[in-house]
C-alpha cells in the first residue's frame, strides 16, 4: 500500500479539534487530506493544508448515505484510509468494515469488538474480568432514592440500530448527557428511559473534576504507541469535553489502559479514560473512546504524532513508529476556557463545588502565559481559529437567548 507523499487520507470534518490535528498532521506528512464536511461553516475547511473539501449527509440524517459517501470515496486509487473521529463515524466503519476492507486498509475495530466499548455495561463487565477497577454502576431497572450521589447517563455511545432494536439502520442519535443526582434525590425510570431513550445507567460519583487519559494505537492487540495527559480545566467546571491538559507518564494508568485493550485485542485508536478515586488512589475507568480523541492536538505537540502513525499502521510500515513524548507540557483548547469561564459564572452543580470567578480567571490567564499551546491557534494557518470563534460565539448567543 502506498504511503509515500501523494496519498489521500479521508478525515471527517466535525467541530472537534481532532479534524484539524489531522489534517494539519497529514499534510505536512506530504499525503493530499480530503474534509469531509456537513455543514459550511466548518473551521477544517478554512486551513491552508486542507486540500479538498466534499460534501456529506450528516449521519444524523441519513447514516446509509453517509456510509456510502465514505465507501465512494474509499474506492478511490489513491485514498489510503479513512480516519475515525467521533462515534458516529467509528460505528460506520466497523458496521460495514467487510465493504471497506475490499478498498482500502481497515485500522478500526470490529462490530463486535466495538460493541464492548459503545456499550458500557458490556465494558464494566470486561473491566472487572481483567481487574481494571470501576465506578459501582448499573442498569437503572428500578426508580427511588440513593443514600450517596449518583449520576445516571447513556449506556450506550450512540444509539442506532446495533444496540436499540427500535432504530432503522439509516438512523442514529447522540445520547444526551450526564445527569448529577444528589443524595436522596428521587429518579423516575420512565422519566429516564424517556429522557436518554434507552434505559441508562446509574453510577457512583467520583468526587475529582480531573481526568486522567490514557491514548494508544494498536495494531491486531499490540500496543505500537501510546500517550497519556490528566485533564485539568473542562468545558464545565464539573467536568466534560477538555480544555486545558498536561502530558504525563504513570505506569499504573499505562498498566491499567493496556490491559483493557489487549483483552479486546485492539486494532485501532482508542483513548481510556480514568478519574482517579482519592479515597483509594485507584483509577477507575469511565470509558473508552474508541476513535480520535478531541484533543489530539495536544497529543501531537507533545511529540506523538498519532495521525501519521495511523496512516503507517494502515500501509503496513510500523517501523517508522516512536512514542517518545515530552512530560509536563501543556495546552488549551481557548473556546474550551471560555466555556469553563462561563460555567463558573453562570452554572450550577450541587455536587461539585464552583470555584470563585477571580480564582478561575487567574488560573486560566496565568496557565496560558505559561503554557501558549493551543488546539486550534497557530501562526501559519490563522483562519480555522477565527472561524471557530465565530462558530463559539454564535453558539454562546443561541445557549444564551
Amino acid at each position: 500500500m502506498d504511503t509515500e507523499p501523494g496519498s489521500s487520507v479521508v478525515v471527517p470534518a466535525i467541530a472537534a479539534p481532532s479534524s484539524l490535528g489531522c489534517i494539519r498532521s497529514l499534510s505536512q506528512r506530504g499525503y493530499r487530506t480530503i474534509a469531509v464536511c456537513d455543514h459550511r461553516s466548518n473551521a477544517v475547511s478554512k486551513s491552508r493544508y486542507c486540500d479538498t473539501t466534499v460534501s456529506a449527509p450528516s449521519p444524523h440524517d441519513d447514516l446509509i448515505a453517509y456510509k456510502d459517501l465514505l465507501l465512494s470515496l474509499a474506492k478511490e486509487p489513491d485514498v489510503l484510509t479513512i480516519i475515525p473521529v467521533r462515534e458516529e463515524d467509528v460505528y460506520v466503519l466497523a458496521k460495514y468494515r467487510s465493504e471497506f476492507a475490499a478498498n482500502i486498509p481497515t485500522p478500526w475495530p470490529s462490530m463486535g469488538t466495538l460493541r464492548q466499548v459503545q456499550d458500557r455495561v458490556a465494558l464494566f463487565d470486561l473491566a472487572d474480568r481483567v481487574g481494571v477497577p470501576t465506578p459501582d454502576t448499573a442498569v437503572l431497572d428500578e426508580g427511588g432514592t440513593w443514600d450517596s450521589a449518583m449520576i445516571y447517563k447513556a449506556r450506550y455511545a450512540l444509539l442506532a440500530d446495533e444496540y436499540i432494536d427500535t432504530y432503522p439502520p439509516d438512523q442514529c442519535q447522540s445520547p444526551p448527557g450526564t445527569t448529577y443526582l444528589e443524595p436522596g434525590a428521587n429518579l423516575s425510570v420512565e422519566t429516564a428511559r424517556e429522557e436518554m431513550g434507552h434505559r441508562p445507567i446509574v453510577q457512583e460519583f467520583i468526587p475529582d473534576t480531573n481526568e486522567y487519559g490514557y491514548f494508544a494505537l494498536y495494531d491486531h492487540g499490540t500496543q505500537v504507541a501510546s500517550f497519556q495527559h490528566r485533564q485539568t480545566r473542562a468545558y464545565n467546571y464539573a467536568g466534560g469535553p477538555s480544555a486545558y491538559r498536561e502530558s504525563i507518564r504513570i505506569p499504573e494508568l499505562e498498566r491499567a489502559g493496556r490491559r483493557l485493550l489487549n483483552e479486546l485485542d485492539w486494532h485501532g485508536v482508542a483513548m481510556v479514560e480514568f478519574l482517579r478515586d482519592e479515597s483509594t488512589g485507584e483509577f477507575k475507568l469511565m470509558e473508552i473512546n474508541p476513535r480520535f480523541w478531541s484533543s489530539l492536538p495536544f497529543s501531537i505537540k507533545a511529540g506523538v504524532d498519532f495521525p501519521y502513525y495511523y496512516c503507517l499502521q494502515a500501509g503496513g510500515a510500523q517501523s517508522g513508529i516512536q512514542s517518545e513524548y515530552e512530560t509536563g507540557l501543556a495546552g488549551h483548547l481557548l473556546r474550551g476556557e471560555m466555556a469553563y469561564l462561563h460555567s463558573v459564572a453562570r452554572g450550577e452543580n450541587s455536587l461539585v463545588d464552583r470555584p470563585r470567578l477571580s480564582t478561575a480567571v487567574w488560573d486560566v490567564l496565568s496557565s496560558l502565559y505559561r503554557h501558549p499551546q493551543f488546539d486550534y491557534l497557530q501562526r501559519d494557518d490563522p483562519l480555522p481559529f477565527f472561524q471557530d470563534m465565530v462558530n463559539t460565539v454564535r453558539q454562546f448567543a443561541v445557549t444564551s437567548s
